[in-house]
């Protein structure tokens, strides 16, 4: 009990004040390392050193670096040009539009902001002129984002598989089938609303043909390029994550100088605000990791797996009390703060329990993607509101996104019943 005060204590007595997460998280490792484990703060320093001397992490401000020079390429407005004639007849029209771009961006981006704020600055003012209902735009935009963390290369993914020690090419294939699961029942939601209310999305009178679908898509072939060259290397053994995202940074500079309208002044925008997110997700990794290492050395993850044995509950019940710390816990932390805060405990418990690794690592992408789209901490909604130079209030916007996280939770109960479904390609490829 007394391990529990100080822990849970420490962390919002220190976070209280204002100071950042990261440094709270450290504090409170220290802290429980001096008076738990007989002053072994030593210990803090060989496990930061091992972290942070990963090769796995090193990939992480390589793909930080990809997603923001993309962001400022102008290439969404290329794929969105080329879905939108493919949607064009279908009831809810470019509101499918934004799914289908958020999903291919967030294939080469791995940022769920990112690809919100490059999707929504061209989608949002072409969809306000046509007389789409402004909610459910920002609303399909704020749940299509999320999908950057769960499509691969993600964030998520990397910073998970460092700190756990599990494949990230592994990760990377065990996104794409539930990825594409979610984007589907998003575009299935929309279309049920829109074909119920066909004053949301105005029909397009003007009819596509074949060939110019496919003149469209002839458009994005640099893009469907470096999807490969990212995710292709790496899934088909020929790339480490750090050298994929390594090609990916030099072919998205080539690409976005040749194919979109990358300059040297947004170049170096992209690199510093790349060094700033870098720094932020790397000081909380730090603090994380203290926090860890303390929790590690107690074996306090150990005495939870034989209290939850003990407890007679059953393993899918741990698994819902899981969910339901993460979905209230995402209301006051980002996503990937939530994750590296809570994996020192949750992913040995659910491991303990028999859970797969790479099973865990997308179900906990999945809901700390609740958490990019509920208030008040909700990142895209956040991002979405200044879009739309609040035009749509935070509270429409996450009104708006309750269908979408809802649609998550349904995407988590199919992922129970079928674990095969983020399984299937890393046990086929790897």
């Amino acid at each position: 009990m007394t391990f529990w005060l100080t822990l849970i204590g420490g962390i919002v007595a220190t976070a209280s004040t204002g100071m950042a997460l990261g440094a709270a998280l450290g504090i409170t490792g220290l802290i429980i390392l001096h008076f738990f484990s007989n002053g072994a703060t030593s210990l803090a320093v060989d496990a930061i050193w091992n972290v942070f001397n990963s090769f796995t992490l090193s990939a992480v401000p390589m793909f930080i670096l990809l997603g923001e020079i993309l962001l400022r390429s102008g290439i969404s407005e290329k794929a969105y040009s080329a879905f939108s004639p493919l949607f064009r007849r279908v009831p809810g029209g470019l509101l499918h539009t934004n799914i289908a771009v958020c999903t291919l961006f967030g294939a080469v981006s791995g940022s769920s902001l990112s690809t919100a704020a490059a999707v929504g600055s061209v989608a949002y003012p072409e969809m306000s002129k046509r007389g789409y209902d402004k909610d459910t735009v920002v609303g399909s935009l704020a749940g299509g984002g999320t999908l950057g963390l769960l499509i691969p290369p993600s964030l998520s993914f990397l910073i998970y598989g460092a700190l756990t020690e599990t494949s990230i090419g592994r990760l990377f294939a065990a996104g794409i089938i539930p990825g594409f699961l979610v984007g589907s029942l998003f575009m299935g939601y929309l279309l049920v609303k829109c074909i119920r209310n066909p004053a949301i999305a105005p029909r397009d009178t003007q009819v596509s043909t074949f060939w110019e679908i496919l003149a469209g898509f002839r458009q994005i072939w640099p893009l469907l390029a470096l999807i490969f060259a990212v995710i292709g290397t790496i899934v088909g053994g020929l790339a480490t994550p750090t050298e994929a995202a390594g090609v990916g940074v030099v072919l998205a500079i080539a690409i976005s100088t040749i194919w979109g309208d990358l300059t040297f002044s947004k170049l170096i925008d992209a690199v510093y605000n790349s060094v700033l997110l870098f720094s932020a997700v790397g000081f909380l990794v730090l603090g994380a990791t203290i926090l860890a290492q303390s929790v590690s050395i107690l074996g306090i993850p150990q005495q939870v797996l034989e209290v939850v044995a003990d407890s007679g509950l059953g393993t899918y019940s741990v698994l819902l009390i899981v969910v339901l710390i993460y979905l209230v816990m995402g209301c006051f932390f980002d996503g990937l703060s939530l994750m590296i805060m809570t994996l020192p405990v949750v992913f040995p418990l659910l491991t303990g329990l028999g859970f797969d690794p790479i099973w865990i690592g997308v179900v906990i992408t999945i809901v700390i993607e609740i958490g990019q789209i509920t208030p008040p901490v909700g990142l895209n909604l956040s991002v979405l509101t200044a879009l739309t130079n609040n035009e749509v209030s935070l509270g429409r916007v996450a009104k708006a996104t309750v269908p979408y996280w809802i649609i998550h939770l349904f995407a988590i109960f199919i992922l129970t019943l079928f674990p095969m479904l983020a399984l299937f390609l890393p046990n086929l490829l790897f």
